[in-house]
């Protein structure tokens, strides 16, 4: 089990639920739009936003946007370590950075203090794409080993002056590279991991590099929170993020809805209907399972363990309930018959 750190109030590692983060895309100056995105990706799940701060105005612009949002901020901070102290005084519940590009150890130092006076723990966050020069010279190209070479060395400086209070990543949009680095730092590291596939892509494909990326090392007990990087609006990360844990079993945040592929045997327009009750379900809370089946020959049976199903026949289909047959409906009923038993339970 990794150690545990508190991100404002949301705890990171040992043995704490997986959280879900995301990232603003709008400008960190303009507060207002910046409020607005959090308050959008609050009410679609997440629980922790990162923010870039590129300038002492975004830096500064923290202070209002912390007063105005209910969940953990994080600043994103590249090379000016003056940027990270003031982003540490101006409310930033964590603080993420490559300590050895900001400078000297002075400026290190300077960091850490601010850090450590504020109580903002630091991710070490590494990516394939910003590996040091001298890395890619020793290891000849990214490779696992070289990732978590380069998050060692961060990490040593800042436990270099006694702060430990740390989460790291290692990131690199090729898949299996990706894992590979991950499961190399879960043998090295006590640390929480923060996991992610970086430039995952669009949600088409984006979607599946980070199920498998990320939810590979969920499914093997590594990793404490994700963040899915998409090429879309940041709300969609939420909702990938929160799709993947309840496919690795480890939230249950809403509805599981299961489908069959159709065959054959299936006589009814199953597809639509299917897609159709995946919108209706879409902002429904409760946690059951919800089976949508294409045959009346075995669906019920097959399905037996979701809380309430449907199986369709030609032109009509049969409401079930853990796999007791409740009655019988016309097709175009089906999905208003089935939302009405969904209401009752």
């Amino acid at each position: 089990m990794t150690k545990q750190i508190l991100v404002g109030n949301v705890a990171v590692g040992g043995g704490a639920p997986v959280s879900i983060q995301s990232m603003c895309n709008t400008r960190t100056e303009d507060a207002a739009a910046t409020i607005h995105q959090i308050h959008a990706l609050e009410a679609a799940g997440c629980e922790i936003v990162r923010v870039t701060v590129p300038n002492m105005d975004a830096a500064k612009a923290l202070s209002t946007i912390r007063e105005n949002i209910h969940i953990p901020l994080v600043a994103d901070i590249h090379f000016d370590y003056r940027l990270a102290v003031e982003a540490a005084a101006r409310g930033a519940d964590k603080i993420r950075i490559n300590p050895g590009n900001i400078g000297g150890e002075d400026r290190v130092r300077a960091v850490v203090d601010a850090c450590r006076t504020h109580r903002v723990p630091i991710r070490v966050g590494v990516n394939g794409g910003s590996l040091e020069k001298e890395l890619l010279a020793k290891y000849g190209h990214v490779t696992p080993e070289a990732l978590v070479e380069s998050a060692l060395r961060h990490v040593r400086l800042l436990e270099r002056y006694d702060f430990t209070d740390v989460c790291v990543s290692v990131k690199s949009s090729d898949v299996p590279l990706n894992m590979k680095a991950y499961r190399l730092l879960h043998e090295t590291v006590d640390y929480p991991l923060h996991l992610g596939v970086t430039e995952a892509g669009t949600p088409t494909m984006g979607l599946v590099k980070s199920a498998v990326g990320i939810g590979g090392l969920l499914c093997d007990g590594i990793g404490d929170t994700i963040r899915v990087s998409l090429t879309a609006d940041p709300v969609e990360e939420v909702y990938a993020a929160k799709r993947i844990l309840q496919a690795c079993g480890l939230r249950r945040t809403g509805v599981n809805l299961v489908s069959c592929p159709t065959c054959g045997r299936t006589s009814y327009d199953m597809i639509p209907l299917v897609e159709e009750l995946e919108r209706r379900l879409a902002d429904c809370k409760k946690q059951i399972t919800v089976a949508v089946m294409g045959c009346v020959v075995n669906g019920p049976g097959e399905a037996s363990a979701a809380d309430i199903g449907v199986a369709g026949g030609k032109g009509e289909g049969l409401i079930f309930r853990h796999g007791t047959v409740l009655y019988k409906v016309p097709e175009e009923k089906l999905i208003d018959a089935l939302m009405e038993e969904i209401e009752k339970l």
